[in-house]
């Protein structure tokens, strides 16, 4: 099967888990802590039942598919296929009432990613790319009813004096690479935090240029890439390797601004 085949299930996909975490959003819902007396990391009904919905539509139509989520750990992880789901990224936005989360719908063939799509159910925008081409769908502006479609593109932005720079939070950085990432920070226009995968979606749609953060997991950045590199874009890790299995990573829209910025993350 090709990554066109794949887009239809994808937006299943996309209903599923919207339908399972809409109930909660904005209502008094309990967090559970993950960390176990680390750094808050909270996990709610509404992340678990996302990923189950999901997990059982790719079991019962794709049996043979593997699938990595954070909530349910992996299975069958070395097919050919594997879906990797993170059914709320950003929960500490969701608990708080902010819609600056997503659910992260990535596709890998042979281990790369070929197709990412990050839904946001409470504002209707669904971010998808396959790594050639990337696009949004959401509310119409022109009229009261209706969808919008359009094609994603990085905007030009080749040197840090120019660029706005995002973070979910510096306090997210392990302290040892926060002092990199300030020195980054200290030479661009704007500093902004907040947005979590959003911030990569804003990166792809030309508003954001660069995207530093560091920690993350597969299921935080697989469905990303495929998203932003369709937008022109170029992810890496902080050394400018593959970012598919998370830790460290630097975005930008711009490709001489991605250098500039590792270089100054690397050293």
């Amino acid at each position: 099967m090709t990554v066109v085949d794949f887009q239809k299930f994808v937006e299943a996909l996309a209903d599923v888990s919207g339908e399972a975490i809409m109930p909660f959003f904005r209502t008094a819902i309990a967090a559970d802590d993950k960390a176990h007396g680390g750094a808050f990391d909270p996990v709610t009904e509404a992340d678990r039942a996302a990923e189950l919905a999901m997990r059982r539509l790719i079991e019962r139509t794709f049996p043979g598919h593997g699938i990595i989520g954070e909530e349910f750990g992996a299975k069958n992880g070395d097919a050919e296929y594997v879906w990797v789901l993170d059914p709320i990224d950003g929960t500490k936005s969701f608990i708080s009432g902010f819609p600056t989360w997503g659910t992260l719908i990535g596709l890998t063939h042979r281990g790369r990613p070929c197709y990412g799509l990050m839904h946001q159910p409470f504002t209707c925008e669904r971010f998808h790319g396959d790594g050639e081409a990337a696009f949004w769908r959401g509310p119409s502006r022109h009229a009261k009813v209706g969808e919008e479609r359009r094609k994603l593109v990085a905007r030009p932005c080749p040197t840090l004096t120019q660029a706005t720079l995002m973070t979910t939070s510096p306090l997210l950085i392990e302290p040892a690479l926060r002092e990199k990432f300030h020195r980054v920070e200290s030479e661009v226009r704007l500093s902004r935090y907040g947005g979590d995968c959003y911030a990569y979606c804003a990166l792809a749609a030309g508003q954001v240029d660069l995207v530093i953060e560091s920690g993350l997991n597969a299921y935080d950045i697989v469905a990303l890439i495929p998203i932003v590199e369709g937008a022109g874009g170029v992810v890496t890790t902080w050394e400018g390797g593959d970012p598919a299995q998370g830790g460290a990573i630097v975005a930008a829209g711009d490709k001489a601004l991605h250098e500039m910025a590792v270089r100054m993350l690397s050293r």
